[in-house]
C-alpha cells in the first residue's frame, strides 16, 4: 500500500470519530510513521518487534492545569504493522479506525482498562 493511500486511510479514520469528540481534540497533531522507533518502544516498556499499531504521547485532557504553551500531543499511526497485520484494504481501514479511535481515547484520559471495556461495548 502507498503512503499517499495509508495517509488518505488515516483521514477517514479521523473522520469516522464522531463529532463530539473531534470538536473537543485540543492542542493535538496527529502523525504517520513507518515504525515505532526505539525510543517509543521504550517510553511503553516494550522490546523491538513488538506490534505497536499507535502511540498517544502528551498530557491527556483530564491532567491538564495550569495548561499552556506547550508543543502539541502526539497521536502517531505506524503503518507497516497495520499493513502487516491486515489481509486486505477494507482490514486496513478497520484497523486504522480502531487505532485512531483508541489513541484519541487516551487524549481524553482513559486508560488501557477502561479503553478495552468501551472497545468491548462499541462491538456489541
Amino acid at each position: 500500500m502507498t503512503e499517499n493511500k495509508f495517509r488518505e486511510i488515516v483521514k477517514q479514520g479521523i473522520e469516522a470519530i464522531p463529532e463530539r469528540f473531534l470538536e473537543k481534540l485540543k492542542n493535538i497533531d496527529i502523525v504517520i510513521e513507518d515504525e515505532p522507533s526505539s525510543y517509543q518502544l521504550s517510553k511503553l516498556n516494550v522490546r523491538k518487534g513488538s506490534f505497536i499499531l499507535g502511540l498517544y504521547e502528551g498530557v491527556p485532557q483530564t491532567n491538564r492545569w495550569h495548561y499552556g504553551q506547550v508543543l502539541p500531543d502526539k497521536i502517531t499511526i505506524f503503518r507497516k504493522p497495520i499493513t502487516k497485520m491486515a489481509r486486505s484494504e477494507q482490514e486496513v481501514k478497520e484497523i486504522v479506525k480502531n487505532t485512531v479511535w483508541h489513541e484519541i481515547a487516551h487524549h481524553f484520559g482513559m486508560d488501557e482498562r477502561r479503553i478495552r471495556r468501551a472497545e468491548i461495548k462499541r462491538k456489541i
